[in-house]
């Protein structure tokens, strides 16, 4: 099974403002491949807050995917359009779990949610577009680790809007 991450950031390393708005990710930036790295994967695993993030959102933005919300709470998803579950628990359990069911692919997202599994050495894959703007402080795409993760630059690309995109295979730790 195959775990990857595709998540924007401020180019100070922040996913989110500390109130987990988003307001400086753009809306109108060119396509940048997002769609077809959605298409390839089956299950899309966030964390809690991540969760109640999107539900603000005009639309579901998970549709035709398999949704796993981590939360040690029970999870509402009424008015959740598509499959969506609740489970709890390490890293490695989610992903036996996941692969027993036969996922396939899985986009991890959420900040702690992404650091969690990074710590547990279970991403493959990470693909950061960095969005032209510094705002300081917020939430961080990267917290601590236990140990080094040795990145391979896979590519970089570069888009008008001034969004620049890299593309990582995870290496052994070190």
């Amino acid at each position: 099974m195959k775990i990857s991450v595709f998540v924007g950031a401020s180019v100070d390393g922040f996913i989110a403002r500390k109130n987990d708005d988003l307001d400086f990710l753009p809306e109108d930036a060119e396509p940048h491949g997002y769609e077809e790295f959605y298409a390839r994967v089956d299950v899309i695993v966030i964390g809690r807050k991540t969760f109640e993030k999107v539900l603000t959102f005009d639309a579901w933005p998970y549709q035709g995917k398999r949704v796993v919300v981590l939360s040690s709470n029970a999870v509402d998803f009424s008015g959740i359009e598509g499959p969506a579950e609740h489970m709890s628990g390490p890293p490695e359990e989610i992903v036996a779990k996941l692969a027993s069911d036969g996922a396939r692919h899985v986009y991890v997202d959420g900040g702690v949610t992404i650091q969690h599994f990074l710590r547990a050495g279970l991403v493959q894959n990470i693909i950061i577009t960095r969005v032209p703007v510094l705002i300081g402080e917020g939430i961080p795409l990267f917290g601590s680790l236990p140990r080094d993760v040795k990145l391979q630059h896979v590519s970089t690309r570069a888009f008008a809007s001034g969004l620049v995109q890299s593309a990582y295979t995870i290496g052994t730790s070190g």
